[in-house]
C-alpha cells in the first residue's frame, strides 16, 4: 500500500495554496469571472468553448413568480450563480409520468414546482453563495452520460478536475457521482475521486469523501484503476485553453464528457480544492514548482510537457499500487493441454463477458477431442425462455456431469445470436506470466478473429489499456 504519510512535506496544504498560488496568480479580476458562473459561461461560449446550454436564469422573487415551469425539460439542472463546493445544485433526473408540477430528483425523490421555488428563493438570499451575498438562479442542460460511465455512476454525471498552473495542466481526477452523493460529482459530499496518470488518461487510485481510500465503485463493484478516459488529449487542451482565456494562472477546471458533445466545461474555479492530492496519492506543490516560471509558448506544447513530465511511469506505478499487470485489449496467451500440450494464441480480453472460451478447433489441439465426440451425442434440449436457463443447466449438470472425466461442467450462454450449450472444462493458461486455472466454455469460433476471450472472472490480476500495443 502506498504510504501516503511520507508524501506529507508533498502535500499542498490550503493557507499554503493561497499564499504562493492563489493571490499571486490569481486577479481579482479573474477571479471574478471564475466565481460568476453565468458570466464565465458566456465568456467561455464566446471563445468557442463548449458549455452546457442554458435554459433560463431568474433574478429576482418577480422573474420567480412570472416564470413558466412548463418551459422546463424533464431533466435539467438547477444551480445558484455564485455557488461553491456543490452546495445548491438540485439535479433533476426526468418528470414524473402524468404529472405536469412534478419531477424526479437524481436521488430518485420528488420535487415540485413548490420545492423549486423555495429553493431558487433560498438561492435569491444567498444561502449557498459566496459570502451569503443575493445571488441567482439558473437552470441549464443535464448532459446525457456516456455508456463508458454508466456503471461507474450514480444518477448524476462525472466530470474530470484538471488543475492547470502557468498553462500546464498539472493533475487531474475523475470525479464519479454515489448514492451518497445523491448523483452530485462531489466528494464533501460523498463523491468518489480517481487520479488520472496525465501522459495515458488512465485512472490510478482512488478515494471517496474526504479520504477513505477505495479499489471498486460501491454499487457496480467494478475497478477504479485501469479505466482509460476517452478524449484525453482533447480535455488536456481544453482545460489549458480555458486558462488562457480566464487569465487564472492557478485554475481547477470541471469537464464533463458528454455523450454527443464530447468534453463540455462545466465550471472553473480559482480556489480548487486539494483532494485531488489524496485521490492522486501525490503532492501538488511539487509538480507547480517543477513548472513556475517556465515560458510555455502554445497550448500543444504546455500538454506535451504536462503528459511528459507528470504522466508515462503508468504501468509501474499501477501494478506496484493494485498488484495487479497491466494488459491489452488483446494479449498472446499460453494454453496448457492434456500431456504437457502447449498451445500459443491471441485472446481478446472481453470485460463484457463473464467467462473464457476456446474455440472448439483449439480444445481438440489440447485433447480434448474424445470431449466433444462424447458431447455431441448428449440429448441437449431447444426452444426455451431466457427465464429457464438456469433450470435447463441444473437439469443437464444432472444428468451428465461425471459421465465424462474432462466435463467440469455445463453452460447455457444466452446472446442476441441465440441460446448455445457448451461444455466447460478445467484448463490453465498464461497471461501476461501470471498462471491462471479456470473453467472455460468450449465453443465454436472458427468465424471469429480470436481463438479465444477471457471474461472478467478471470481479470482480477489486470488492468485493461485499451491503448496497450499488443504483445508480438
Amino acid at each position: 500500500m502506498f504510504d501516503f504519510f511520507k508524501k506529507g512535506r508533498e502535500i499542498l496544504g490550503m493557507n499554503s495554496r493561497n499564499l504562493e498560488y492563489t493571490r499571486p496568480y490569481n486577479l481579482k479580476r479573474a477571479k471574478r469571472l471564475a466565481d460568476n458562473k453565468l458570466l464565465s459561461k458566456e465568456v467561455l461560449k464566446k471563445n468557442g468553448i463548449a458549455v452546457p446550454g442554458l435554459i433560463a436564469v431568474i433574478k429576482s422573487y418577480e422573474d420567480l413568480e412570472s416564470f413558466d415551469w412548463q418551459k422546463l425539460p424533464p431533466s435539467f439542472a438547477l444551480k445558484p450563480n455564485r455557488g461553491f463546493g456543490g452546495e445548491g445544485i438540485v439535479i433533476v433526473y426526468g418528470k414524473k409520468r402524468d404529472h405536469d408540477d412534478t419531477w424526479i430528483k437524481a436521488d430518485g425523490s420528488l420535487i415540485t414546482i413548490e420545492d423549486l421555488k423555495n429553493h431558487i428563493r433560498n438561492i435569491l438570499d444567498g444561502s449557498f453563495s459566496l459570502s451569503n451575498t443575493p445571488d441567482v438562479a439558473f437552470f441549464e442542460e443535464r448532459l446525457l452520460l456516456l455508456k463508458l460511465f454508466k456503471p461507474y455512476s450514480f444518477k448524476g454525471i462525472p466530470d474530470i478536475r484538471v488543475i492547470v498552473f502557468n498553462k500546464v495542466p498539472v493533475m487531474a481526477m475523475l470525479r464519479l457521482p454515489t448514492e451518497k452523493s445523491k448523483g452530485k460529482a462531489n466528494l464533501q459530499q460523498g463523491a468518489i475521486g480517481v487520479g488520472i496518470d496525465m501522459a495515458s488518461g488512465i485512472t490510478t487510485t482512488a478515494i471517496q469523501g474526504k479520504s477513505k481510500v477505495i479499489e471498486k465503485f460501491p454499487a457496480s463493484r467494478l475497478a477504479l484503476s485501469g479505466l482509460k478516459i476517452p478524449y484525453w488529449k482533447d480535455i488536456l487542451l481544453l482545460s489549458a485553453k480555458v486558462q488562457e482565456i480566464s487569465h487564472l494562472g492557478f485554475l481547477g477546471v470541471d469537464i464533463a464528457i458528454d455523450k454527443e458533445r464530447g468534453p463540455v466545461v462545466l465550471e472553473l474555479n480559482a480556489r480548487p480544492g486539494l483532494s485531488i492530492q489524496l485521490a492522486n496519492h501525490s503532492g501538488l506543490k511539487t509538480r507547480l514548482q517543477r513548472i513556475a516560471g517556465l515560458a510555455v509558448k502554445g497550448i500543444e506544447k504546455s500538454v506535451r510537457m504536462s503528459m511528459d513530465l507528470f504522466g508515462g511511469e503508468i504501468q509501474e506505478e499501477l501494478e506496484g499500487i493494485s498488484g495487479r499487470k497491466i494488459i491489452g485489449p488483446t494479449e498472446k496467451v499460453k494454453l496448457i493441454g492434456k500431456e504437457g500440450v502447449e498451445i500459443e494464441v491471441e485472446a481478446k480480453i472481453d470485460t463484457g463477458a463473464y467467462s473464457s472460451s476456446i474455440d472448439a478447433d483449439i480444445a481438440k489441439k489440447l485433447g480434448f477431442e474424445d470431449l466433444l465426440n462424447f458431447f455431441d451425442t448428449l440429448e441437449i434440449p431447444s426452444g426455451f425462455s431466457r427465464e429457464e436457463v438456469k433450470k435447463v443447466e441444473e437439469e443437464l449438470r444432472q444428468k451428465y456431469l461425471g459421465q465424462h472425466p474432462d466435463l467440469a461442467d455445463i453452460s447455457v450462454v444466452y446472446s442476441a445470436s441465440g441460446i448455445t450449450i457448451r461444455p466447460k472444462i478445467n484448463l490453465t493458461f498464461i497471461l501476461s506470466d501470471i498462471s491462471i486455472t479456470t473453467l472455460v466454455n468450449i465453443s465454436h469460433r472458427e468465424s471469429l478473429t480470436f481463438g479465444m476471450i477471457i471474461g472478467k472472472v478471470n481479470l482480477k490480476k489486470f488492468l485493461i489499456d485499451v491503448n496497450k500495443i499488443k504483445t508480438k
